[in-house]
């Protein structure tokens, strides 16, 4: 028998190769149609600049490339905001101590990545302490909610209020702010939302960095806060739902274990007794 750890190993397996098959086939013929494209659009450049050779472009590209590295973006000319005055600095550094990582900005300098080193070292315990006790606090209201259980209808209409409000705080009404700022569309602006707050950051989609639009300057800083406390809240929602999947899977293999024993000991009272053979001394 497979214990209850060896189960969920499997299981957790089981869903990343899921994930990797579904990635795969959503996602490789349309990187395969965009990488033919690119190439149809470099050679394309080539026959209209005659001037420029192959290598010369390969270059260019790899210029640009770098560029993006470090945070510069391509278009626009120098008059683009910086990447790191204040309130860009202050949203930087909310996404290291987060651990959400967009990667789209890092430090250049030796001193800023052996700072940045030393400032995570004492920035992430720092986010976590801050976001378990801020955890604890909505903990302690649902804890409130779960003594009203016995009260018809209070504890079900309770606890929709506090889901529905941190849903809407954090999940439905930000994407139309990004939206309208961004420029994104709704389901755009939802997807930027669900992976910032899940610290998973990816950096496809990042918040003031369009040098085509301009930003108030406490925008990003305000994001970072949101970030915070969107934290908090997701975590919140993902601990419950990892203790309730947790204690269903729990309860089916327990059931399961219990059915194949009370099998067992059916089958051996429905067996007729076997004959003793006597061994006479």
């Amino acid at each position: 028998q497979f214990s209850w750890t060896s189960l969920l190993v499997l299981g957790y397996l089981f869903y990343l190769l899921l994930g990797a098959m579904v990635f795969q086939l959503l996602e490789k013929q349309a990187e395969t149609h965009f990488r033919d494209q690119f190439q149809l659009e470099k050679l394309s450049f080539l026959q209209n600049y005659t001037c420029l050779d192959r290598q010369a472009l390969e270059k260019f590209v790899q210029v640009l490339m770098e560029a993006w590295e470090k945070g510069v973006n391509p278009e626009g000319n120098s008059t683009n905001p910086s990447n790191w005055d204040f309130s860009n600095s202050f949203f930087f550094a909310g996404t290291v101590v987060t651990t959400i990582g967009y990667g789209n900005l890092s430090p250049s300098t030796v001193a800023g990545q052996i700072f940045c080193v030393f400032y995570a070292l004492f920035g992430v315990p720092l986010n976590l302490a801050f976001l378990n006790q801020l955890g604890k606090g909505l903990n302690a209201h649902l804890l409130t909610l779960e003594r009203w259980v016995q009260k018809p209808g209070r504890a079900q209409v309770q606890l929709a209020i506090f889901l529905s409000t941190g849903t809407l705080l954090f999940l439905v009404f930000p994407p139309l702010v990004f939206s309208y700022v961004e420029g994104w569309s709704y389901g755009e602006g939802f997807y930027f939302t669900f992976i910032t707050l899940s610290t998973i950051g990816f950096g496809d989609y990042v918040v003031g960095t369009n040098p085509n639009k301009h930003y108030i300057p406490v925008y990003r800083s305000l994001t970072a806060i949101w970030i915070v406390f969107g934290l908090a809240w997701l975590a919140l929602i993902f601990n419950v739902g990892a203790d309730l999947m947790e204690k269903f899977l729990q309860l089916k293999w327990h059931k399961s274990d219990l059915s194949l024993a009370e099998g067992a000991t059916t089958k051996m009272e429905d067996e007729p007794e076997q004959p003793r053979i006597h061994i006479p001394s």
